[in-house]
């Protein structure tokens, strides 16, 4: 048999150490990731299972929300009640261990328009996100539907540099017509999850995750899980970047 000649025997040295290269490299850097919302609450019942999954596994998420729910307190003032939302949203924050961020919008008043686009455009640019989930376009709140045509219109003028995906909420009550194409398995970040939403103690938990959590093991039999988040990918999206 004859012996690897000089050059093969460099080229195979160098193919070595390059594989050790890489190997070393293999984890995937942190990842910056957004998730919009109409209200206080919205985010972490769609998708803070998956949340928590990405921030354990050492990733950057801010939870983006685009009004104060200032009146979502029955009788109570605005100002009042906006305070109250804005301290459970930062604790549900906490919870997932994600930022809170506010837009300037009104709860109930969303406006859609050009200088509302701008601001928002600005706004999810400054945070150079990786991957962005927002609201399904086709619900019953309007807050929720603003919110997705903002995030979608940032997506474009940003030249779709973004991975863009869709949550659910109250499946049947507020999102409809939701198909999912993807999902995420929830089944040891539900905990953190529950904590998150019941953070929000002003908006009757017990009523609302009732219906979240049925939500989620629907989708959980669907998908092979115990329990599941399901989302809706973007047509043009580059990558798959869920867990």
């Amino acid at each position: 048999m004859s012996l690897p000649s000089r050059r093969k025997m460099i080229r195979y040295s160098a193919a070595i150490l390059c594989g050790r290269k890489f190997a070393k490299s293999e984890p995937i850097s942190k990842l910056k990731i957004v998730v919009a919302g109409g209200h206080p609450g919205d985010p972490e019942y769609g998708c803070g299972g998956t949340i928590a999954e990405f921030t354990d596994r050492g990733n950057d998420v801010s939870i983006l929300y685009l009004n104060r729910g200032e009146k979502g307190c029955g009788q109570r003032a605005a100002g009042e009640c906006g305070a109250t939302r804005v301290s459970e949203a930062r604790r549900a924050c906490q919870i997932l261990k994600a930022q809170p961020r506010f837009g300037d919008q009104i709860d109930g008043e969303a406006i859609v328009d050009a200088q509302h686009y701008d601001r928002f455009h600005r706004l999810l640019e400054s945070e150079r996100p990786n991957l962005v989930f927002t609201q399904w376009p086709i619900d019953n709140h309007r807050d929720h539907r603003a919110v997705t045509m903002l995030v979608y219109d940032a997506w474009l003028r940003m030249h779709k540099s973004f991975d863009l995906y869709y949550y659910e909420v109250s499946n049947g009550e507020d999102t409809v017509m939701f198909s999912p194409t993807n999902y995420v398995d929830i089944s040891h970040t539900e905990t953190r999850k529950r904590a998150a939403c019941y953070a929000h103690a002003s908006q009757s938990p017990d009523r609302y995750y009732g219906l979240q959590s049925q939500v989620a093991r629907f989708r959980g039999i669907e998908s092979g899980y115990s329990m599941a988040e399901a989302f809706v990918r973007q047509v043009g999206s580059k990558g798959n970047l869920l867990p």
